[in-house]
């Protein structure tokens, strides 16, 4: 007979039932978690690159950043305030020294510079009617002081004559006391001629001088007005590429105002810059490497600048070769600077991981497997970085970014 099955009986297979699936679930998701946990941290042996620790000599280098720059750069200013009636060249263009580049207006900065000119010409004929007006009035001065003259002899021979007179009894003591009297005012007269001619000659002298120096001055603002005009036509000053140029026609330009820069795209130089904390590892002579487009450049250190800004020394490399065809400016690549030398010491190969000396997370080859290890780095050259402590001689380690792994203690190796 068959049994009716209440709602309690019912609820609890279905429970049994719902366990089941859920076993069952958690089981297939546990599976694909072991699986993808797997393959998380395993990594093909081919992926990497792993570079062995050797014992030898490292020379130690500095890297700076660095900058292909032209071996000459020139700005080119407008030397007076006009617009642009024509332009003659383009960025890109090879010009030989003495090419115009543009033609400026300067029909206002000429007609000024015709002005001043005659305005110089006008002082200098001032100046030759003051020399002739001085010289009419010192020769009226001289006359008179010769007339002034004659009358003293005149009245001094007078005065002698009255005196013999009055010694004889002819004459009187009024006549005598006269004529001393006229000698006397004359002599004053003269005195006061020669005092005038003396100080109209002063005077005379300081006003030649005066206007000579107002034509010199003149002369000197016409000189730099016509370097003005020369300078206007906006020529090469020597054989270069133009880099830059203002070719708005009609545009307004200013005094000053930077309208084309040249350069010499036939040679270069190296801007290089490095954190203060390595200036004394960087002297004039020091021998630098770096590498552009896979060609190896050389150079030396010509000049350091003896400030720090924004933490950083500048310093001027020149190349060994200065025109190599990848050379371009503006290119940039780290420039490694020759410091010294380390002998006999652990190494590995030179990696992109490395920036600075330090310790560093790096893995280690164990086996079939790659394990995680801190691992303290010293300086580097271009080739190697100096290992301090951390690895033996002989052991592997991996170069590559394993950043994927999250610090994982160790990883195991795939065929």
């Amino acid at each position: 007979m068959d049994r009716q099955i209440t709602k309690a009986e019912r609820r609890a297979s279905l429970r049994r039932t719902i366990i089941k699936y859920v076993i069952v679930a958690v089981a297939i998701i546990a599976a694909a978690w072991a699986v993808f946990a797997w393959s998380r941290s395993s990594v093909k042996l081919s992926e990497l690159k792993i570079t062995t620790v050797t014992r030898g000599d490292i020379e130690t280098t500095v890297t700076a950043s660095a900058k292909i720059t032209p071996a000459f750069e020139e700005i080119i200013v407008s030397p007076i305030t006009s617009r642009i009636v024509e332009v003659y060249h383009r960025p890109g263009d090879e010009v030989e020294a003495g090419t115009p580049l543009l033609l400026l207006d300067i029909e206002s900065a000429r007609t000024d510079y015709e002005k001043r000119l005659d305005a110089l010409s006008a002082s200098r004929l001032q100046l030759e009617q003051l020399r002739g007006n001085i010289r009419t009035k010192l020769s009226d001065l001289k006359m008179r002081i010769k007339v002034t003259e004659m009358k003293v002899k005149r009245l001094e021979a007078e005065l002698a004559g009255e005196r013999y007179l009055d010694s004889i009894g002819s004459g009187t003591t009024d006549r005598v006391r006269e004529a001393d009297f006229a000698l006397s005012s004359e002599r004053l007269s003269l005195e006061q001629l020669r005092q005038q001619y003396s100080n109209e000659q002063m005077a005379c002298e300081t006003d030649i001088k005066m206007k000579q120096l107002e034509i010199e001055i003149s002369e000197k603002e016409l000189t730099m007005l016509r370097r003005t005009l020369a300078d206007a036509e906006i020529r090469v000053p020597r054989r270069a590429t133009v880099t830059e140029i203002s070719d708005q026609i009609g545009s307004q330009i200013g005094a000053g105002s930077q309208i084309a820069r040249i350069a010499d795209l036939d040679h270069y130089k190296i801007s290089a810059d490095v954190p203060d904390g390595y200036a004394n590892q960087i002297s004039l002579g020091c021998r630098t490497h770096m590498k552009i487009k896979g060609n190896d450049i050389d150079g030396k250190v010509v000049s350091i600048s003896p400030t720090s800004s924004n933490g950083m020394i500048s310093f001027t490399v020149v190349p060994d070769c200065d025109s190599v065809s990848v050379l371009r400016p503006g290119l940039k690549a780290d420039l490694y600077v020759n410091s010294g030398l380390c002998s006999d010491v652990l190494r590995i190969d030179n990696a992109p991981f490395y920036t600075q000396p330090g310790v560093y997370n790096l893995y280690v080859r164990n086996g079939d497997e790659i394990e995680l290890r801190r691992v303290q780095l010293g300086l580097a050259s271009y080739d190697y970085v100096e290992v301090i402590s951390g690895l033996s001689e002989g052991e592997e380690v991996v170069t590559n970014d394993l950043s994927r792994f999250k610090g994982a203690p160790a990883i195991k190796l795939k065929k």
